[in-house]
């Protein structure tokens, strides 16, 4: 379960651009920590995944990345 949530969140930061790690925990139905976890593992993985912090901040990747799965 935990891969396909990885390659999910991945695609779907890669589709809608930012999104909030409370929006996240929502969407997989996990907590927050885990997704703090699961992004930890993606960026160790060499996603180039960053967050920015405030009402407006969450999760996106870095600049143009765009992963080769579908």
């Amino acid at each position: 379960m935990r891969a396909s949530r990885l390659l999910s969140i991945l695609l779907l930061l890669q589709l809608r651009g930012r999104i909030s790690a409370e929006e996240l925990s929502r969407e997989f139905e996990v907590s927050v920590r885990t997704i703090y976890r699961d992004v930890d593992q993606l960026s160790a993985a060499g996603a180039p995944i960053y967050a920015e912090r405030g009402s407006n901040g969450g999760f996106a990747l870095d600049g143009g990345f765009r992963t080769k799965l579908t």
